[in-house]
């Protein structure tokens, strides 16, 4: 089974990928527009998605048939005109050249409706036609009998999704996988195509299916079916879609095969088992360091984020912890150190002699005055004022005076003499 798949490129992207193949393209809907096909990395039915095919009438490839809806007279002319063109006789052999007939890519519906529905269709009716066995083919009749005939297609893909079910529960988890060649060149599903006009509605809808066969060895793990994979440029391509082979044959029946080339194949995120979700990850293998959803690159850049921020916390304590220590610097003044905080205060050097004031030097009389009077000199020890009333700390002294010893009082003695006089 196949009921998604991948095609996130414009319409002008793909032509120029297949006509790089060999796949002549002479006509292809716009990027843009109501007509435009859709651009998804998760692609449901129900969308519009890109078809290639020879360029014949919507009544499919071959003579032209009365049916019911036709006049006598258009039935006859369209006779005559394949006769001329030589398609009478019901030949299901090329009598003429392929090169002349013109390829095209088209927009179409994924989920085939047969021309003779009367109304639309349902989703879930839509869902039925989404696939078509390459089995059923092989039988004669059916509602396939028409389309495989003279309505055969491409359906144009990056590649496609497919649910493995998880062993021991029961079937309940599928884990998606994408599909893809391994060379990047486009996938070409065979398929078959239809028209439909409803009633009172004037509108021509154009629809497909996918052809699905048996799995390769590849991917029997994955599932028991696969799409019918045809290689591009390929003369079995061209046989698929040649016009002159109206009539179904063992020839084509036999292009209805597993796929013998080479396939990727690798688990993805199961977002993309939910129809709407779109993403270009969908397509990325789960394990990838390309996934930004991969666990295993969460916590690598978890880690290196971490790490990166220990380092950079602890270069930044470092440089509060240095700006908040202060600098001592040795002051000229012999005598003296002093921390270059605001609030710090003078202490003595312990080396040099305690002096209680300095001596001012005499300044030089001014010429006519009066002689200087002679100061006091100073013989308390002031301190500077501490903001706050807090203690500072200096560097040297801690402030406190070693405690004297205390002088002995008559009538104590120590408890050896006591022992001693009393023996």
């Amino acid at each position: 089974m196949c009921g998604r798949y991948s095609l996130a490129l414009r319409p002008a992207q793909v032509r120029q990928m297949l006509q790089d193949n060999d796949m002549p393209v002479d006509d292809a809907p716009d990027d843009d527009g109501d007509d435009a096909p859709r651009q998804s990395y998760n692609f449901a039915p129900g969308y519009h998605g890109i078809v290639y095919r020879a360029d014949v009438p919507d009544r499919g490839a071959g003579p032209g048939r009365q049916d019911a809806g036709a006049s006598d007279e258009t039935a006859a002319e369209e006779e005559q005109n394949a006769s001329e063109s030589g398609e009478a006789g019901g030949s299901s052999s090329s009598s003429n050249s392929t090169s002349s007939v013109r390829y095209k890519l088209q927009s179409m519906k994924w989920g085939l409706v047969p021309f003779w529905t009367k109304r639309s269709p349902d989703y879930g009716s839509v869902m039925k036609t989404i696939n078509c066995r390459d089995d059923s083919l092989a039988q004669g009749g059916g509602m396939w009998s028409s389309m495989k005939a003279r309505k055969r297609c491409v359906v144009v893909a990056q590649g496609f999704y497919e649910w493995r079910k998880k062993k021991g529960d029961g079937g309940r988890e599928r884990l998606p996988h994408y599909v893809r060649r391994t060379d990047g060149k486009l996938m070409c599903f065979a398929g078959l195509w239809d028209m439909v006009q409803y009633e009172n509605d004037e509108h021509k809808h154009y629809t497909y299916t996918i052809i699905t066969t048996d799995s390769n060895k590849q991917l029997k793990f994955l599932h028991d079916r696969m799409p019918v994979i045809l290689d591009n440029g390929s003369e079995g391509l061209r046989t698929w879609l040649d016009p002159e082979r109206y009539e179904w044959s063992s020839e084509l029946q036999a292009l209805l095969k597993p796929f013998d080339g080479e396939l990727e194949v690798y688990p993805v995120s199961k977002d993309v088992g939910k129809v709407g979700n779109n993403s270009p990850s969908f397509i990325i293998p789960i394990d990838s360091k390309e996934n930004k959803s991969n666990i295993a690159n969460f916590f690598a850049k978890g880690g290196s984020a971490a790490t990166t921020t220990t380092t950079t916390t602890k270069k930044k304590n470092a440089k509060e912890e240095e700006q908040q220590q202060p600098q001592i610097e040795v002051k000229k003044e012999e005598g003296f150190v002093v921390a270059d905080d605001d609030d710090s205060t003078y202490v003595r050097d312990r080396r040099s002699t305690a002096q209680l004031g300095v001596k001012r030097e005499a300044e030089d009389e001014p010429v006519g005055g009066e002689p200087p009077r002679k100061m006091a000199t100073m013989t308390t020890t002031t301190t500077s004022p501490q903001k706050g009333g807090r203690s500072k700390i200096s560097a040297t002294s801690n402030g406190t005076k070693s405690p004297g010893k205390a002088k002995q009082q008559p009538g104590t003695q120590k408890i050896t003499k006591f022992f001693a006089n009393s023996s």
